[in-house]
Protein backbone atom coordinates (compact mmCIF):
# COMPACT_ATOMS: atom_id res chain seq x y z
CA UNK A 1 0.00 0.00 0.00
CA UNK A 2 2.89 2.41 0.90
CA UNK A 3 4.71 1.78 -2.12
CA UNK A 4 1.48 2.43 -4.37
CA UNK A 5 0.77 5.33 -2.18
CA UNK A 6 4.36 6.71 -3.17
CA UNK A 7 4.52 5.89 -6.78
CA UNK A 8 1.02 7.45 -7.48
CA UNK A 9 2.18 10.61 -5.59
CA UNK A 10 5.07 10.91 -7.51
CA UNK A 11 3.42 10.33 -11.17
CA UNK A 12 4.98 7.21 -11.78
CA UNK A 13 3.18 5.20 -14.57
CA UNK A 14 3.54 1.49 -13.50
CA UNK A 15 1.81 -1.67 -14.39
CA UNK A 16 0.51 -3.09 -11.33
CA UNK A 17 -0.46 -6.58 -11.34
CA UNK A 18 -1.81 -8.23 -7.64
CA UNK A 19 0.15 -11.68 -7.05
CA UNK A 20 -1.63 -14.99 -5.33
CA UNK A 21 0.69 -15.89 -2.88
CA UNK A 22 0.33 -19.14 -2.84
CA UNK A 23 0.54 -19.34 -6.40
CA UNK A 24 3.66 -17.15 -7.66
CA UNK A 25 4.16 -16.92 -11.33
CA UNK A 26 7.57 -17.93 -12.45
CA UNK A 27 7.78 -14.82 -14.36
CA UNK A 28 7.18 -13.10 -10.72
CA UNK A 29 9.94 -15.19 -9.35
CA UNK A 30 12.72 -15.15 -12.32
CA UNK A 31 13.12 -11.16 -11.80
CA UNK A 32 12.70 -11.43 -7.82
CA UNK A 33 13.44 -14.88 -6.73
CA UNK A 34 12.63 -13.71 -3.35
CA UNK A 35 9.37 -14.57 -4.13
CA UNK A 36 7.59 -11.44 -1.96
CA UNK A 37 5.96 -8.59 -2.59
CA UNK A 38 5.98 -5.58 -3.41
CA UNK A 39 7.91 -5.58 -6.20
CA UNK A 40 8.86 -2.84 -8.82
CA UNK A 41 11.24 -3.40 -11.59
CA UNK A 42 12.02 -1.29 -14.26
CA UNK A 43 14.93 -0.51 -16.73
CA UNK A 44 17.58 -2.50 -15.46
CA UNK A 45 16.69 -2.44 -11.11
CA UNK A 46 14.31 -4.46 -9.50
CA UNK A 47 13.26 -3.09 -6.08
CA UNK A 48 11.70 -5.34 -3.31
CA UNK A 49 11.16 -3.42 -0.17
CA UNK A 50 7.95 -0.89 0.06
CA UNK A 51 10.73 1.23 2.11
CA UNK A 52 13.01 1.06 -0.85
CA UNK A 53 10.15 1.82 -3.63
CA UNK A 54 8.64 4.58 -1.65
CA UNK A 55 12.55 6.67 -1.34
CA UNK A 56 13.04 5.65 -5.33
CA UNK A 57 9.57 7.34 -5.99
CA UNK A 58 9.65 10.10 -3.91
CA UNK A 59 13.70 10.85 -5.83
CA UNK A 60 12.15 11.22 -9.04
CA UNK A 61 9.36 13.34 -7.77
CA UNK A 62 8.73 14.66 -5.12
CA UNK A 63 5.72 17.84 -5.59
CA UNK A 64 4.86 18.59 -1.54
CA UNK A 65 8.24 17.65 -0.12
CA UNK A 66 7.52 14.62 1.75
CA UNK A 67 11.21 14.03 1.84
CA UNK A 68 11.45 17.06 4.03
CA UNK A 69 11.97 15.81 7.07
CA UNK A 70 14.42 15.28 9.80
CA UNK A 71 15.78 11.92 8.63
CA UNK A 72 17.07 10.08 12.19
CA UNK A 73 13.35 11.06 13.68
CA UNK A 74 11.83 9.66 10.44
CA UNK A 75 13.83 6.44 10.38
CA UNK A 76 13.45 6.21 14.29
CA UNK A 77 9.60 5.59 13.26
CA UNK A 78 9.89 3.56 10.22
CA UNK A 79 12.36 1.16 12.17
CA UNK A 80 10.23 1.06 15.17
CA UNK A 81 6.64 0.39 12.85
CA UNK A 82 8.45 -2.06 10.61
CA UNK A 83 10.18 -3.89 13.25
CA UNK A 84 8.59 -4.14 16.55
CA UNK A 85 5.22 -2.91 15.65
CA UNK A 86 5.06 -5.16 12.95
CA UNK A 87 5.96 -8.17 14.93
CA UNK A 88 2.96 -7.02 17.26
CA UNK A 89 0.62 -6.70 14.49
CA UNK A 90 0.97 -9.98 13.16
CA UNK A 91 0.62 -11.45 16.46
CA UNK A 92 -2.87 -9.20 16.79
CA UNK A 93 -3.58 -10.01 13.04
CA UNK A 94 -3.42 -13.91 13.39
CA UNK A 95 -4.25 -14.72 16.92
CA UNK A 96 -4.99 -18.66 16.00
CA UNK A 97 -1.05 -18.57 14.86
CA UNK A 98 -0.42 -17.45 18.47
CA UNK A 99 -2.06 -18.93 20.27
CA UNK A 100 0.33 -19.10 23.24
CA UNK A 101 -0.34 -14.77 23.52
CA UNK A 102 -3.42 -13.73 24.71
CA UNK A 103 -5.18 -10.35 22.44
CA UNK A 104 -5.05 -8.15 25.36
CA UNK A 105 -1.34 -8.39 26.26
CA UNK A 106 -0.95 -8.38 22.60
CA UNK A 107 -2.75 -4.82 22.39
CA UNK A 108 -0.81 -3.00 25.47
CA UNK A 109 1.94 -4.01 23.72
CA UNK A 110 1.19 -2.43 20.73
CA UNK A 111 0.04 0.57 22.42
CA UNK A 112 3.27 1.23 24.72
CA UNK A 113 5.53 0.47 20.92
CA UNK A 114 3.46 2.15 18.65
CA UNK A 115 -0.43 3.65 19.11
CA UNK A 116 0.04 5.80 22.33
CA UNK A 117 3.76 7.30 20.96
CA UNK A 118 1.72 8.28 17.62
CA UNK A 119 -1.44 9.49 19.66
CA UNK A 120 1.35 11.93 21.48
CA UNK A 121 3.59 13.23 18.58
CA UNK A 122 -0.25 14.04 17.24
CA UNK A 123 -1.11 15.68 20.44
CA UNK A 124 1.61 18.01 19.48
CA UNK A 125 1.47 17.86 15.88
CA UNK A 126 -0.96 17.52 12.91
CA UNK A 127 1.27 15.08 11.37
CA UNK A 128 4.08 12.46 12.39
CA UNK A 129 6.74 15.36 11.23
CA UNK A 130 4.62 18.49 11.96
CA UNK A 131 2.41 20.26 9.53
CA UNK A 132 2.27 18.79 6.85
CA UNK A 133 2.08 15.32 5.50
CA UNK A 134 5.35 13.48 5.08
CA UNK A 135 6.41 9.77 4.13
CA UNK A 136 6.91 8.55 7.67
CA UNK A 137 2.62 9.12 7.54
CA UNK A 138 2.14 6.94 4.28
CA UNK A 139 4.98 4.65 5.39
CA UNK A 140 3.15 3.87 8.71
CA UNK A 141 -0.89 4.32 7.63
CA UNK A 142 -1.14 1.31 6.07
CA UNK A 143 0.15 -1.05 9.06
CA UNK A 144 -1.82 1.24 11.87
CA UNK A 145 -4.85 0.56 9.21
CA UNK A 146 -4.34 -3.28 9.71
CA UNK A 147 -4.36 -3.34 13.27
CA UNK A 148 -7.41 -0.82 13.92
CA UNK A 149 -9.06 -3.09 10.97
CA UNK A 150 -8.96 -6.52 13.22
CA UNK A 151 -11.63 -5.05 15.56
CA UNK A 152 -12.63 -1.53 14.58
CA UNK A 153 -15.01 -1.55 17.24
CA UNK A 154 -11.82 -2.67 19.82
CA UNK A 155 -9.48 0.31 18.12
CA UNK A 156 -12.14 3.10 17.94
CA UNK A 157 -12.77 3.01 22.17
CA UNK A 158 -9.06 3.47 22.62
CA UNK A 159 -8.40 6.67 24.36
CA UNK A 160 -6.41 7.50 21.37
CA UNK A 161 -8.32 10.25 19.66
CA UNK A 162 -5.81 11.88 17.44
CA UNK A 163 -4.46 8.81 15.98
CA UNK A 164 -8.15 7.96 15.24
CA UNK A 165 -8.52 11.31 13.61
CA UNK A 166 -5.14 10.96 12.02
CA UNK A 167 -6.30 7.56 10.65
CA UNK A 168 -9.68 8.48 9.34
CA UNK A 169 -7.77 11.61 7.70
CA UNK A 170 -5.75 9.00 5.76
CA UNK A 171 -8.44 6.44 4.97
CA UNK A 172 -10.33 9.91 3.44
CA UNK A 173 -7.68 10.64 1.57
CA UNK A 174 -7.73 11.15 -2.40
CA UNK A 175 -4.37 9.38 -2.43
CA UNK A 176 -5.42 6.07 -0.22
CA UNK A 177 -8.77 6.00 -2.49
CA UNK A 178 -7.25 6.49 -6.19
CA UNK A 179 -5.02 3.34 -4.69
CA UNK A 180 -7.29 1.26 -3.43
CA UNK A 181 -9.20 -0.10 -6.35
CA UNK A 182 -9.27 -3.53 -7.63
CA UNK A 183 -6.35 -4.92 -9.89
CA UNK A 184 -5.91 -7.86 -12.47
CA UNK A 185 -4.03 -10.97 -11.10
CA UNK A 186 -0.59 -11.58 -12.68
CA UNK A 187 -0.65 -15.10 -14.01
CA UNK A 188 1.62 -16.82 -16.55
Amino acid sequence: MRARMALKYADIKYEHREIELRNKPQSMLAISPKGTVPVFASAGFVLEQSMDIMRWALAQSDPEGWAVVDEQVAQAWVKRNDGPFKVLLDQYKYPNRHPELKQEEVLQRALEEMLLPIEKALKEQQYLMGSRLSYVDVAIFPFIRQFAMVDRYRFDSLSLGHLQSWLDQQLQSELFLSVMHKYPSWHD
